[in-house]
């Protein structure tokens, strides 16, 4: 799937009717432009930055594609209101990334070739960023990665803003070590690049508070039937359930779990959990719950209160929530902004050199990118019912 949206400086139309959705998949992708079209190109001019935004909009985390591609609008909106970037406005084109692997790179071809984008911003697991840094390095095309990841991106052209493992899930244990005295542990993941990297971080820092793993597993996307899982985390008699599991399928684990009786009995520590997924999993069944996030809705900032008023007027009391999967987005985007006006220019050299060390500003304040690495304000929080109650920054 394929969405064209263009938002104008000063108002005026978007893209035409006919050219507001393409599946990049289909045939029709390559199916004649209207004359009308055509003129509107025409009146539209050349001197545009043609940002690729590639949203999971389908599969397990396809539950956050709804805020992450408002919030998307959002940034572009704001900032070509303030003339765009290095005065050329922002057209934006929203890519479905979820789904089989080689559909995505199809897309993502398509949209070089064809679409002529300038570069890409990306909210998707780390299985599609592995695959699309490939075509975007032989392009040159700068790549943007803003979800939490498993640390350790250093591909010439990729810049990552997310949050890691060592800031974190390291605090978030040691502090249920210290304050739960939780010592046994299980983990378990989808079975893909993040989860497998993450554990391997997370067993040091479990080890660091003197625990242990008493298990671990890897669970394909998709899966919904978590019985024997539940039978083998029952047997184990951990203190501590570490969840790696994306989108839909961390709802239909946790569900289980706590109908299952077992969120009495042992903790839950989530990584890629926010209010969407928590809405999904529902208030009877998030009982012991925890989650650490540069990002959550209750954060009391000034930064994050403008942020999403603006959500809200532009998209309306009742568009999808926001978490902190889904504003990602928009902290690309504003990272984007930032990272050409320090360099004066979107060629790949320049841009990579000031991404490397800038500070930025987004819903989540201010972030600090240090050689490369992005530093900013964490949080550790407990499920409250449909909401996150925040316990301290950590």
């Amino acid at each position: 799937m394929r969405a064209t949206v263009n938002f104008p400086a000063h108002g005026g139309p978007a893209l035409p009717p006919s050219m507001l959705l393409r599946n990049l998949s289909s045939p029709a992708a390559n199916g004649a432009v209207s004359p009308s079209d055509h003129a509107f190109l025409r009146r539209r001019g050349v001197n545009k930055l043609r940002v690729g935004c590639f949203i999971c909009c389908s599969g397990p985390p396809g539950i956050w594609g709804p805020c992450a591609t408002n919030t998307a609008q959002l940034a572009v909106a704001e900032i070509n209101k303030r003339g765009g970037i290095l005065g050329r406005e922002i057209e934006l084109s929203i890519y479905d990334a979820g789904g089989p692997l080689d559909a995505v790179l199809n897309r993502a071809e398509q949209a070089v070739v064809d679409d002529e984008i300038d570069l890409i911003v990306g909210m998707h697991t780390s299985a599609v960023r592995v695959a699309l840094r490939k075509i975007t390095t032989a392009n040159r095309i700068p790549y943007i990665y803003t979800p939490v990841y498993e640390g350790g991106e250093r591909t010439p052209g990729v810049m990552a803003i997310g949050e890691t493992p060592r800031w974190q899930s390291r605090p978030s244990i040691h502090w249920l070590a210290d304050v739960k005295k939780a010592q046994r542990w299980y983990l378990i993941g989808s079975d893909y690049v993040w989860p497998w990297q993450s554990h391997r971080a997370v067993k040091r820092y479990i080890k660091e508070t003197g625990g242990c793993v008493v298990g671990e597993e890897f669970v394909p996307l998709g899966e919904d039937n978590h019985e024997a899982h539940l039978e083998r985390i029952r047997a184990a008699r951990p203190d501590v359930v570490l969840i790696s599991l994306i989108g839909t399928d961390s709802i239909t684990f946790n569900r289980a779990f706590g109908e299952s009786g077992l969120g009495a009995t042992a903790l839950r520590l989530a990584g890629a959990m926010d209010e969407t997924v928590l809405l999904g999993i529902g208030a009877d069944n998030s009982e012991n719950m925890f989650c650490a996030s540069g990002y959550f809705p209750g954060v009391g900032s000034r930064a994050n209160d403008d942020f999403q008023s603006r959500y809200r007027a532009m998209f309306g009391a009742n568009a999808p929530p926001i978490g902190s999967l889904g504003q990602s987005s928009y902290e690309g985007l504003r990272f984007l902004e930032a990272v050409a006006n320090k360099a004066g220019s979107l060629s790949m050299a320049p841009m990579l050199a000031a991404g490397r060390n800038i500070v930025y500003g987004g819903a989540r304040g201010p972030v600090t990118v240090r050689d490369g690495h992005a530093r900013m304000q964490m949080y550790l929080a407990e499920a409250d019912g449909l909401d996150f109650k925040l316990i301290k920054p950590v």
